[in-house]
């Protein structure tokens, strides 16, 4: 699917997102032209899916982050609709997972400190529908989080 000139292509992008296509097509050996046609061809095949900003919370402030494992009632067929709305409405979830298995759902949150998290699993955590088990993780160190690929 990809060729040599589209993985180092990739590899390039991954190191400096914000690098333009002229720099890019020099560096890899390519006109602007032809590597503005891959650019085309690797959005529309899917394989680029946009770009983004990622925003360091803790510069905002947040410096407490947990991980919530959370069991739901799955004798209520609608248990995994409901708890997915509800908690995408939780302004510090920051990412929801779901999973097979005993637990069922992962939920990230962060908090500005103790007591906002506090506040913030009493008011809105424990409120949200069909949690049978939770289980809260606080993130002590993050040794890894990249999302490049070894393309």
């Amino acid at each position: 699917m990809l060729d040599d000139v589209d993985r180092r292509f990739l590899r390039l992008l991954q190191e400096d997102p914000a690098c333009g296509v002229p720099e890019l097509a020099e560096a890899i050996g390519v006109t602007p032209a032809r590597l503005t046609r891959r650019l085309d061809r690797l959005r529309s095949d899917g394989v680029l899916r946009g770009s983004h900003i990622v925003i360091d919370w803790k510069a905002l402030g947040y410096s407490v982050s947990v991980s919530l494992r959370i069991t739901l009632d799955k004798t209520i067929s609608r248990a995994f609709d409901d708890f997915i709305a509800a908690a995408r409405a939780v302004p510090e979830v920051i990412e929801i997972q779901t999973f097979l298995g005993r637990v069922d759902v992962r939920l990230s949150l962060i908090a500005r400190d103790l007591p906002d998290y506090q506040r913030i699993y009493r008011e809105q955590v424990l409120t949200l529908p069909h949690i049978a088990d939770i289980e809260a993780l606080m993130t002590v160190a993050t040794v890894k989080s990249d999302e490049s690929l070894p393309i």
